[in-house]
């Protein structure tokens, strides 16, 4: 894949959106929740905790939060004995399934390639 040449003002829109899409995914967890959610379609905070490797209680809910105010994820309380809560991706958070796999599998070549497995 070759990197396009285009003209200045353009160049400033790309880069503007770029940065959009870093501010919503910054930090070191939301494109794995991200993951976790949308590879399973619903799941419990319990569920995200376990898939994705090393983040705290608190940290994942923080991120949540900031997924949820972005219109990423939707948060479900559900009425059970004890409360269940579920989240999901918004019809706006599963238009990022197409980076999420092409991450997955330059993940998956990147590995490959430096490590050979």
């Amino acid at each position: 894949m070759e990197c396009k040449e285009i003209k200045q003002d353009e160049h400033k829109k790309e880069m503007m959106a770029i940065q959009d899409t870093m501010d919503v995914l910054q930090g070191k967890w939301k494109i794995a929740i991200l993951t976790s959610i949308c590879f399973y379609n619903k799941r419990r905070f319990s569920d995200i905790l376990n898939d994705v490797s090393g983040i705290s209680n608190k940290m994942l809910s923080k991120e949540l939060k900031e997924l949820e105010i972005n219109q990423l994820i939707k948060r479900t309380i559900l009425d059970t004995h004890p409360v269940t809560v579920r989240y999901q991706l918004t019809e706006h958070g599963k238009t990022l399934r197409t980076i999420i796999d092409n991450m997955t599998d330059w993940g998956f070549h990147h590995r490959k390639k430096i490590i050979g497995k």
